[in-house]
């Protein structure tokens, strides 16, 4: 842990560290100020509100299936830096369509601004991750990715706190998504060069064909693909179980949105501790281990989640709980206990599958790794908002649903102990 920590200190990752977390503040900042918004002050229907949430997931996901491949071909060829620069100057763009969207208010603009940001983070991906074994030591880069994650999760948390106190201001929030911008680009012109290990080659912008080809060139790594497997079932886990998360708390808790923002909150804290106890567990050493274990407790703690949500009493005045009337309900601990325990479990699982994706391949190959993991992740994502979506329709609740997760935990179980067996 000590020595994953001494790397904020160090040029070759701090900036990046920096500038990824002001990303990722910022991304949930507007998602979830967005998602709060017409959960609770423009739909009154659970089952809307659910699809709607599903299609904004999709909008935003919908970029990593179609540009991943494009994305780690630049990657790859070019200095990760300046790409970097690219990025963050165009979130400034983004966020000013955001912004406004927040102010009209309008749903389209707002809309647009997920999908466009869904574009940023598609070319941002994997450069965060394919620059480590550039600027890091070989048994720096598991605790590198390690505090990326746990950095990336604190930031998370903070977004979605701070959306949900600002949510019924729109100045600010535009405001603050603006300013967050501004300082991730200056951060990013922080990040030392990382010049292609790999000549310059002409692009393949038959998105297509060149995803195909991406995705197969990891087929025949077996542990490799593997790991891609892995955490893309987990990934379609998440989808659901983010979609479900602010209809659960508005119709089934009865609870307002500071609450709904504290659940989003309660889970990245939990993944980021995940993510940093499975480094201690592994001491350094890139392994699935521990993965099998880690989901199997995720889906046992779905199942509590579920249980304690279907036996949950709300207000007899029909009125929604603020977070401290929530807090103080007797359902609270455990629930609050259930989610918690969903996040640890969840970050072990995934954190070390990542490292597989950088310590597999050589340092030139792998942002297009990175990429097509992102393929693999985003179209299951696409299929977890659509179940999500598909399930409402015929009026399974967001309660029900979680049975579904519990399930999906046990294939990701199996796909863990496959890569297990592959690795040993």
């Amino acid at each position: 842990m000590q020595t994953s920590l001494r790397l904020l200190g160090r040029r070759r990752f701090l900036p990046l560290f920096v500038t990824q977390m002001l990303g990722a503040f910022n991304d949930n900042l507007f998602k979830t100020a967005m998602v709060l918004f017409v959960t609770y002050q423009v739909y009154s229907d659970a089952r809307m509100e659910l699809q709607f949430n599903a299609i904004a997931t999709g909008l935003f996901i919908l970029p990593f299936f179609l540009l991943s491949a494009l994305s780690g071909q630049l990657a790859d060829t070019r200095d990760k830096a300046g790409i970097i620069r690219m990025v963050k100057t165009a979130e400034i763009a983004i966020m000013a369509v955001g912004a406004v969207g927040l102010l009209l208010p309008s749903i389209p603009l707002m809309l647009a601004a997920v999908l466009a940001m869904g574009i940023h983070s598609t070319f941002f991906g994997p450069i965060k991750y394919a620059i480590l074994p550039q600027h890091l030591e070989k048994d720096e880069v598991l605790g590198g990715t390690g505090l990326v994650e746990a950095g990336t999760y604190i930031a998370i948390l903070a977004g979605t706190i701070t959306a949900g106190f600002i949510t019924h201001d729109a100045r600010i929030a535009a405001a603050l998504v603006l300013t967050v911008a501004a300082a991730g680009w200056l951060t990013g012109r922080q990040v030392p060069p990382a010049p292609p290990i790999n000549p310059p080659e002409k692009l393949d912008f038959h998105i297509i064909r060149a995803s195909i080809a991406l995705v197969s060139g990891t087929m025949h790594i077996r542990r490799l693909f593997l790991a891609i497997c892995s955490i893309s079932f987990f990934w379609a886990i998440g989808a659901v179980l983010i979609i479900e998360f602010p209809p659960l708390v508005k119709n089934v808790l009865t609870a307002d949105e500071q609450v709904a923002s504290l659940f989003l909150a309660i889970f990245s804290v939990g993944v980021a501790i995940g993510s940093l106890m499975i480094n201690r567990l592994l001491r350094g050493t890139v392994s699935a281990r521990y993965a099998p274990a880690a989901v199997i407790a995720m889906g046992g703690f779905v199942l509590l989640l579920h249980f304690v949500a279907k036996q949950w009493v709300g207000d007899d005045a029909g009125e929604l709980y603020d977070l401290w009337a929530f807090v103080g309900h007797d359902g609270a601990p455990m629930l609050i206990l259930s989610l918690f325990g969903v996040a640890v479990s969840g970050g072990m699982f995934v954190v070390p599958l990542y490292a597989f994706l950088t310590t597999t391949v050589g340092a030139g190959e792998t942002a297009r790794t990175v990429a097509a993991n992102n393929i693999v992740n985003s179209g299951a994502m696409v299929v977890g908002s659509l179940v999500a979506f598909g399930l409402s329709a015929v009026n399974v609740s967001a309660v029900d649903q979680l049975l579904l997760v519990s399930a999906m935990c046990i294939v990701s179980a199996w796909l863990a102990w496959k890569l297990h067996c592959a690795c040993e």
